[in-house]
């Protein structure tokens, strides 16, 4: 009975040994692999390496990655990696095209500068024929990108047929974050903000910011902007604007409206302003920075100090030089618009209680101080 026993378990065993493993305990071990190493959370681990002799690798598709493993992959990739994908089928396509992946890069590289009246003006954009007469969707020669390699080649190679394309756009909705940020990217949508020190730091606009359109240039990686006219003279177009010179506009109104001061009754010496200022009524307005200062009558000593309470503030704006009329103004604190042809026209005053944006001014301080 023994020897039976032995003989029986000896026979199993040799012919287990001879078997080989089914194809999906390979291909499992193929997609765990592979979600591991992509994973950016499992960098820890060790990285388990594929068997070259293994047949079901090259049967492998990305499709069959479980959804958390590829949505964790697409969300990964660069705008130029989603267009490579969306190449690989209609399904991933369906993927690559989604809103929740561009939205992320759409914030990250325009977040900035875009605000609510760019947003206004995209709406707009997308309604008109502009739009579909220069849409990315409809072109198939190379776009030149510059810095996102093959981004729009990508796509127009999708679909090379005149009906695929047809396909394709239908396919892509207008208002989404895919299209904006190819619109954007390829200079096609001119959106609305504002640039410092205006027309390549002209001197007669030093350390100012004015309303601006602007196209973006990916082969120098700067903008084109046209600036609104001034009364009679043409708008003026600026090229090579850097992104360091350009912000989302802080108030959400014309440049020709007056901006409704809500700081005035606190402001005190050593706030720092920015305030607006145009040269005639015709013109539009743009912000100007400057800071608090106090009144001639008062010493500067701040446990002395009685400036905040006068209904006069004085405003000093030190990239002018000790003695220019540019260089003082006084306001009163009931103010609304006060100037004259002369000497132009001051507008609303916003207090700047954000160091970055105070830093945003300091960084564009000319490099000498101006008559």
């Amino acid at each position: 009975m023994l020897l039976y026993f032995l003989i029986t378990c000896l026979s199993f065993f040799f012919f287990t040994k001879s078997l080989s493993l089914p194809p999906w305990a390979s291909e499992t071990k193929t997609l765990l692999s592979f979600y591991f190493i992509k994973n950016p959370f499992m960098n820890t681990l060790h990285q388990t390496k594929h068997d070259p002799a293994s047949p079901v690798i090259d049967q492998m598709s990305v499709l069959d990655l479980p959804e958390l493993a590829l949505d964790c992959i697409l969300d990964l990739l660069p705008p130029s990696g989603l267009c490579s994908m969306a190449r690989v089928c209609s399904s991933l396509r369906e993927r690559c095209v989604s809103d929740h992946l561009w939205e992320k890069h759409l914030k990250t590289k325009w977040g900035k500068i875009l605000g609510p009246a760019a947003h206004r003006e995209w709406q707009c954009y997308i309604s008109s024929s502009t739009y579909h007469l220069d849409s990315p969707h409809h072109q198939t020669g190379n776009l030149g990108f510059a810095k996102i390699i093959s981004l729009i080649r990508s796509l127009s190679s999708v679909f090379r047929e005149d009906k695929q394309r047809r396909g394709y756009a239908s396919s892509l909705p207008l208002d989404s974050s895919m299209s904006c940020y190819l619109s954007l990217e390829t200079g096609r949508f001119w959106f609305p903000a504002q640039v410092y020190n205006r027309e390549n730091g002209h001197v007669g606009f030093m350390l100012s910011c004015y309303d601006a359109e602007l196209s973006y240039d990916t082969h120098t990686d700067t903008f084109q902007a046209r600036y609104p006219p001034h009364g009679r003279r043409a708008s003026a177009i600026e090229k090579g604007v850097t992104w360091d010179r350009i912000r989302a506009a802080p108030i959400d109104a014309s440049p020709h409206l007056l901006h409704v001061s809500d700081s005035l009754k606190e402001l005190k010496p050593g706030d720092h302003i920015e305030i607006q200022w145009r040269r005639n009524k015709e013109f539009p307005y743009g912000w100007w920075y400057g800071l608090v200062r106090h009144l001639e009558s008062c010493d500067g000593d701040h446990n002395h100090c009685h400036c905040h309470l006068s209904e006069t503030v004085v405003l000093e704006f030190n990239q002018y030089t000790v003695g220019s009329r540019w260089r003082r103004t006084m306001i009163m604190r009931d103010h609304k618009e006060e100037g004259n042809e002369e000497d132009g026209f001051y507008g609303g005053i916003r207090k700047l209680n954000c160091k970055e944006e105070i830093a945003m001014w300091k960084r564009h301080w000319p490099c000498s101080i101006l008559e």
